[in-house]
């Protein structure tokens, strides 16, 4: 296994653990009975190490080294899109910090919000909102929070959640569950997204806007206008983000 280890720069602890999870077994024990690992092995591993430099997480990898090549071709192709739709969001990230550089501004008024979210206004919900969640923390937080924001600040917000729609599209029609793990890492990045830019929400939070994405039809009809279906997509991915989070703790 020493051997191994040097050869691969693959740490003695981390091929036990690969060996505990499946991922990588050895074919033969020596009489002492140490690892010994085979050219198949070896072809396992570096298999394996590819798969999770290209980003998949382990039990990804562990369940497409047994799969069959063209479940193997699908998951490559899907992972190409995240990594495409990653790429684009990146640099409207990038675009957003430099607008904020070069034209540092004051908060927003309205009419500057619906310029950005292509006339969406949203003094015409405030009511609405102040009447439901008005005494809540989360709203007083996120009230705080958007006052002090600049239109560059909109911006970068607009370019994350277009980016974060993207990575969902792409799993729609990847034909990715919304409960696959790539799913729930863009489900992940939904609720930072949510968490740093308006209010503190925990997984109990995260599954109620999730059911209201597809309760409201006024939600449901601007989620979708990116891709139709979409809404129920998020939600299903988001809950069971979730349920998850919920079940770890």
């Amino acid at each position: 296994m020493g051997e191994v280890s040097g050869l691969t720069r693959i740490s003695v602890r981390t091929l036990h653990h690969y060996d505990e999870i499946g991922l990588l077994r050895p074919s033969e024990r020596s009489e002492g009975n140490y690892r010994l690992y085979t050219p198949a092995d070896l072809a396992r591993l570096r298999a394996a190490l590819t798969y999770r430099q290209l980003g998949f997480p382990l039990a990804e990898v562990t369940r497409l080294l047994d799969a069959p090549p063209a479940e193997q071709r699908r998951a490559l192709e899907t992972q190409l899109l995240l990594l495409q739709e990653g790429q684009r969001r990146t640099q409207a990230t990038i675009d957003a910090v430099q607008a904020m550089l070069n034209a540092p501004g004051a908060p927003m008024s309205n009419e500057d919000v619906k310029a950005v979210f292509d006339g969406f206004d949203p003094e015409q919900y405030e009511p609405e909102v102040q009447a439901r969640w008005g005494e809540t923390d989360a709203y007083r937080q996120s009230k705080a929070r958007t006052g002090r924001y600049t239109r560059a600040d909109w911006e970068a917000i607009k370019a994350e959640m277009q980016g974060i729609q993207g990575q969902y599209v792409a799993l729609m029609d990847a034909g990715a569950a919304p409960h696959s793990p790539q799913a729930q890492a863009v489900a992940a990045q939904h609720h930072a997204h949510i968490h740093s830019r308006y209010y503190d929400a925990p997984p109990a939070m995260m599954r109620g806007l999730a059911q209201m994405w597809v309760q409201d039809e006024r939600f449901t009809r601007t989620i979708d206008q990116a891709r139709p279906g979409l809404a129920a997509y998020q939600s299903a991915a988001v809950t069971a983000w979730a349920d998850a989070q919920e079940a770890q703790d």
